[in-house]
């Protein structure tokens, strides 16, 4: 798949890659005259983008700092209220998080439904804090791709949309959670706001910096679940273990089960179920949170108990459901002697199925980037998609598409960088499917 760079041939075209203007000098006839004001408007209006992702950027808005989440929300309502939108902070009490914002512009086209969100990985705590220049076409900072950068994207582009007196008459909601990076509980309540919203859209745009490659799109993501085995044996002196009277004990019975997870389950496409915590002994405890524990145990003593912990990813519910009824069927059948065994589920964040819908978005997508001179863009393989916000609502809105925020690197880490030289194409790109999507109802 050929680059950005690639298009853009000899010195004075590199020249462009950090100029505002860079895709305005590769926009093919493709573009009708509406389509050209918003790619010019962009343009324009490149230097503000990055003056508000810095800003965005320097106040601090990690998950658990609830009035910093809440200050980024307020910069961003204010940018939506000059953009004619009607702005809502939804209260996050009732999930134990600081809450979400919703903007909407009601309008007679398709509904379109737009996904950001306002916090990061980074508390007050850590040192990573500031947006840092690197050099003139690159940025670090705490959420500069992940994802503040694809709000400022997301933001710009509707911005370019009103400019060419083309957003009047647009049905869109734009839902920015507050808690993306450590949901709320219960999690059903901290999304409810984004499920109510996706309601009756036609297209969902998710605005995470996805594989950070502008080159890829996502349209497929794999769930986040969890579970928890717990198996039991009888305590005795280790030297009667096996006898009849005292069986295999804890140990081996949560070992026979983990075993029969990987034999009957480690080579399906796109399913993992990593066991990342496992306590055995006389006497074990495991933290509500499942990721700390301890245990106290004798070695000429037969383990009575054993807890594990572990994760479960998969591509679309019946994977998921299928998944779930073979791990409970080894639990629950072919005990070891003396032995029993339970297993629980939280099915955490959904998967999102790459469904022919997204497909569709997602061809869109591609020719909108290639009709601005930005190449074609292809989907991302599942397996490094993780789970996100859009995936709440693949099973309302039939056509969906996400990663297409600001690209970079290294996001989640004190490395975490931007590729400013993407904005203007990010921007254009997103504006343009908003637009198409108005004229082509799915």
């Amino acid at each position: 798949m050929p680059t950005l760079r690639t298009h853009l041939r000899g010195a004075a075209c590199v020249a462009l890659l950090v100029s505002p203007g860079a895709i305005v000098a590769q926009t093919t006839t493709a573009l009708a005259a509406a389509e050209r004001s918003i790619t010019s408007s962009v343009d324009k209006h490149n230097a503000e983008a990055l003056a508000l992702l810095e800003r965005l950027v320097n106040i601090n808005s990690g998950t658990l700092n609830f009035a910093g989440v809440r200050r980024v929300g307020d910069v961003l309502r204010s940018e939506f209220d000059a953009l004619g939108f009607t702005t809502r902070w939804v209260d996050g009490a009732g999930f134990k998080r600081a809450g979400h914002l919703v903007a909407e512009h009601k309008g007679s086209g398709p509904k379109i439904i737009l996904i950001g969100h306002l916090d990061t990985v980074f508390e007050p705590s850590n040192p990573f804090q500031k947006f840092e220049r690197l050099n003139d076409s690159t940025a670090k900072g705490p959420g500069i791709i992940d994802m503040k950068g694809g709000d400022v994207v997301m933001l710009f582009a509707l911005r370019a949309l009103k400019d060419a007196g083309l957003l009047q008459n647009m049905n869109i909601t734009a839902v920015f959670n507050g808690d993306e990076e450590e949901a709320g509980v219960p999690l059903d309540a901290a999304r409810k706001t984004l499920i109510d919203a996706a309601k009756g859209a036609s297209a969902a745009l998710g605005f995470e910096d996805g594989a950070g490659d502008p080159k890829t799109a996502v349209i497929s993501r794999r769930s986040a679940g969890s579970w928890t085995l717990t198996t039991t044996g009888t305590p005795a002196h280790s030297g009667q273990i096996f006898k009849p009277e005292v069986g295999a004990g804890a140990v081996y019975e949560a070992s026979r089960i983990l075993n029969a997870f990987y034999t009957q389950l480690s080579n399906e496409q796109y399913l993992t179920f990593n066991p990342g915590l496992a306590i055995g002994g006389t006497l074990v405890k495991v933290d509500s949170t499942g990721v700390e524990g301890s245990g106290a145990g004798k070695r000429n003593v037969v383990a009575g108990t054993m807890t594990v912990t572990g994760d479960l990813r998969t591509l679309s519910p019946e994977q998921h459901a299928k998944a779930m009824r073979t791990m409970k069927t080894i639990v629950s059948t072919h005990h070891l002697p003396k032995t029993s065994a339970t297993i629980e589920f939280d099915d955490g964040y959904p998967p999102m199925a790459p469904t022919q819908g997204n497909r569709r978005l997602l061809a869109m997508y591609d020719k909108a980037s290639r009709d601005i001179g930005a190449g074609g863009v292809a989907a991302v393989d599942p397996s490094r998609a993780g789970a996100a916000d859009v995936a709440f609502i693949a099973s309302i809105v039939p056509m969906i598409i996400d990663g297409i925020g600001l690209s970079g690197h290294d996001d989640h880490s004190d490395k975490e960088t931007a590729d400013l030289r993407m904005l203007p194409s990010q921007t254009k790109r997103a504006a343009l499917v908003m637009y198409r999507l108005t004229r082509t109802v799915p």
